[in-house]
């Protein structure tokens, strides 16, 4: 997981969802906006709808990649993901803030499951099937939210050995529960996952090291230019940010940063 950029909506789709979010609002009871909330995002969320055209098209370019799921980096983001699920948080269904685009098996992972901060410790806010529809315990949020933060500062990827995402060593107790839990609830050392982030290991390395042999024997700026835009268009962009962010730790990457410095900025 990356911090990403807001690109912002068109005039016309942020005054939509206002309206949407209002009928909600305006619904009546928590519990009627609860159901009010998950009716009205499915009948809207179509491809007939050009709001969410519009949603869908900004949440793309924030995606990692060519629309890669910006949780886990590796599969098509191919739905609309509500950080704060709108099971739990009506309030939020039509908020663009609370948007990302994810694919299906991390949507399906997170689901309605969510945790606060409350008293210094991770409280599970996920409402069990056929529970009372009622408000959940207020805190902030333990999940981390990449709109708003960037998840490398909390989380950390081990290149040497498993490729497992952990909590950043040095993090409070509230920030290490917070890595923990975004990590397991959405499976983000699942094996696949381990299996690609290795691969893409390599071929960050490899484009890496053409990119300084290319240099070496004198190519242009133009070919330079292109090797430059190869390499960062490899999946798992998080892997690259982690090369660079251990590369002084880690010799068989930092010797090969130290001949193309200018590579520390990518």
């Amino acid at each position: 997981m990356l911090c990403l950029e807001d690109p912002g909506l068109p005039a016309f789709a942020t005054h939509n969802l206002d309206k949407y979010q209002t009928e909600i609002d305006d619904a009546g009871d928590y519990a009627t906006r609860v159901a009010e909330g998950k009716r009205l995002f499915d009948s809207r969320n179509r491809t007939s709808n050009a709001t969410f055209r519009a949603v869908r098209e900004r949440l793309s370019q924030m995606c990692t990649g060519i629309r890669r799921c910006v949780y886990c980096e590796d599969s098509v983001a191919d739905e609309v993901e509500h950080m704060k699920p709108k099971d739990l948080y009506p309030g939020d269904v039509f908020r663009w803030p609370n948007y990302v685009y994810a694919c299906g098996p991390c949507n399906r992972r997170k689901n309605s499951n969510f945790a606060i901060i409350a008293e210094g410790t991770v409280e599970d806010v996920t409402r069990a099937r056929g529970a009372p529809i009622t408000p959940p315990t207020l805190g902030e949020l333990a999940f981390i939210n990449p709109r708003s933060e960037d998840p490398l500062d909390l989380m950390t990827m081990d290149l040497l050995g498993t490729f497992f995402i952990l909590p950043r060593e040095g993090l409070d107790t509230i920030q290490a529960d917070r890595a923990d839990y975004t990590i397991k609830i959405l499976g983000l050392n699942r094996d696949l996952l381990l299996s690609a982030r290795k691969n893409a290991f390599g071929g960050y390395r490899a484009r890496l090291l053409e990119y300084r042999d290319k240099k070496n024997a004198g190519a242009t700026a133009v070919e330079l230019g292109r090797l430059r835009n190869d390499l960062l268009a490899t999946p798992h962009p998080s892997v690259w940010e982690e090369m660079k962010r251990q590369a002084r730790d880690i010799p068989v990457i930092g010797t090969i940063f130290d001949a193309v410095p200018e590579a520390w900025t990518w």
